[in-house]
């Protein structure tokens, strides 16, 4: 048995069948108990460790060997044993061991309750604040998986499971790509692989290391939900396929006149034949699913009509410049999100300073221009009571949000100007929280965002002694974060 958590040795292939394991059978001190789903590819038990309480439920995936499967599917099971070792956090089920093809192949993990997404499916059309939910919750995990270099290249609701806390956790890393790790999949065979609703066109190109892959299976996903259609229909064969290449999705609006434009906009950019067109990162494709009101509505939006030829050759030249083109490494396709990050501007429009949100703006233009595509999330905290009502309008009767609201436009406004801010690349929000900093530090995690600008006031004691809301930022933030201090008087 191999229980290493590191990279895995080179795979070995089975010499030869071996029977099915059965009920009650003991594999390297994993009890079978029963059968818990057995499809094409491979059967999942659930198994309880022999000798030593397991510190969660568990499941073991035994591949189906000797039964005239397609080999693409048992080399697909010596990448899932090679890829999930090393993969880490909530959105993954957590590794336990692995058993290679010379004795008995398998992997065992943690078990996840519920259902799968797939249910999901037969209930749609979903209300929309649903799909963006869900979306949301995937993008924010497809994020994580890329920032650990991998691209998981068959995004699909029956490969989308959850916690009981909610967040996404995907499963089935058979058709994956890592970025330290062989391809054996593209060194041994030379097909399109995926499932074929959910496939990009890259894909169909024999490219498999494009992060903005999962993006489009993500769109293809969001719009059955949202329609109860599939973009791209179910095909079966290599001509069906590519007919995405050449034929855009029918407008959601043309199928459901209420549709909302703005989830238009989001669906279709994630659907363009073009990964340079769609979203750049997973969260910032999240990012707009949580903030419906702030999606740049662009010619997407408006389209109620069924495409016609030009639009049809238009797509099909584009998909042709992708299909000649270079295939990007995974290395440089993993720098596309590495330089498309979101940075929050956290900034007291009520009680700082003017040099020092002078200071801070300049600061964060520096931090923006020096990521072309980034985006910039402007955030300002509107303190509330613990206990209490709300003071919710000022003296002169103006709601205190909104006046916030404008005042952290006004700030940006500069910005805006100076950065050439479009296509949704700045967002404004004024938070109600208690505590500043916990609110700060919260809205940074939930938009997975990679850097953190915001202003410090005076240094006096009783701030020192009590501790200021950017030294409680930089201690519990996960990500980088630039504290700003105005010039000092000489």
């Amino acid at each position: 048995m191999d229980t290493e958590t590191g990279a895995a040795p080179a795979p070995q292939r089975a010499a030869a069948p071996h029977p099915p394991p059965q009920a009650g059978d003991l594999i390297d001190g994993f009890r079978l108990e029963r059968v818990l789903h057995e499809g094409g590819m491979a059967t999942i038990w659930a198994v309880a460790s022999e000798g030593c309480a397991a510190p969660v439920p568990l499941i073991m995936k035994v591949p189906r060997i000797g039964r005239g499967e397609d080999p693409e599917a048992i080399v697909g099971f010596e990448v899932e044993q090679m890829i999930l070792p090393v993969l880490r956090g909530a959105h993954v089920p957590q590794f336990v061991a692995r058993g290679d093809f010379s004795r008995q192949a398998y992997l065992v993990m943690e078990r996840l309750p519920g259902e799968s997404l797939r249910p999901r499916l037969d209930h749609a059309p979903l209300p929309a604040d649903e799909v963006a939910d869900l979306g949301a919750r995937v993008a924010a995990a497809l994020h994580d998986l890329h920032r650990q270099h991998l691209v998981h290249l068959d995004v699909k609701p029956s490969n989308i499971m959850f916690r009981p806390s909610g967040e996404v956790v995907l499963v089935d890393f058979g058709l994956s790509r890592h970025d330290h790790l062989p391809d054996l999949l593209d060194e041994e065979f030379r097909l399109p692989m995926g499932t074929g609703p959910y496939m990009s066109p890259e894909q169909l190109h024999y490219q498999r290391s494009d992060p903005r892959s999962d993006l489009f299976a993500l769109g293809v996903m969001l719009y059955h939900l949202a329609t109860g259609e599939r973009p791209f229909g179910a095909p079966t064969t290599v001509r069906g396929l590519r007919r995405r290449l050449y034929t855009e999705p029918v407008p959601p609006r043309a199928l459901h006149g209420d549709f909302p434009p703005w989830l238009q906009e989001v669906i279709l950019r994630c659907l363009e034949v073009d990964p340079s067109r769609r979203y750049q990162s997973a969260a910032q494709l999240a990012d707009d699913l949580r903030n419906p009101n702030q999606v740049a509505l662009g010619e997407r939006a408006g389209r109620t009509q069924r495409p016609g030829a030009t639009r049809r050759v238009r797509r099909w030249l584009t998909s042709l410049g992708t299909e000649l083109g270079t295939a990007p490494t995974l290395k440089q396709a993993s720098d596309v999100v590495a330089r498309n990050p979101i940075i929050v501007a956290a900034v007291d429009v009520d009680a700082a300073q003017p040099q020092l949100l002078e200071q801070l703006r300049e600061t964060v233009r520096r931090v923006v221009h020096a990521e072309p595509g980034a985006r910039l999330a402007c955030v300002s905290v509107m303190r509330t009571a613990r206990i209490g009502m709300d003071q919710l309008t000022d003296g002169a009767g103006r709601s205190v949000h909104v006046r916030q609201l404008v005042a952290l436009k006004h700030w940006a406004r500069p910005l805006a100007q100076a950065l050439h801010l479009g296509e949704g690349r700045l967002t404004y929000h004024v938070l109600e929280a208690p505590e500043p900093a916990a609110a700060i530090v919260d809205f940074a995690q939930r938009s997975q965002a990679d850097h953190i600008v915001m202003g410090a006031r005076g240094n006096s004691t009783l701030r020192r002694y009590l501790g200021s809301v950017s030294a409680q930022v930089v201690a519990q933030a996960s990500c980088s974060v630039t504290v700003v201090r105005a010039p000092q008087p000489e």
